[in-house]
């Protein structure tokens, strides 16, 4: 996945945001995904999403 495909799929779901902290959580779950791999904060294609805060 190119780093466009990325921030083609985080505008997507950034747009389907409600202001709704309930029923955001999962899409800005997918969203922090996404950002951390395109900072490279984990191995792209990795099963564990993330160490350090448990996500």
């Amino acid at each position: 996945m190119t780093t466009e495909e990325i921030q083609s799929q985080i505008t997507e779901l950034e747009s389907k945001l409600t202001g709704d902290m309930f029923n955001d959580m999962e899409i800005k779950d997918k969203i922090h995904n996404l950002k951390m791999k395109a900072n490279g904060t984990r191995p792209m294609n990795s099963e564990i999403e993330c160490v350090g805060c448990g996500s």
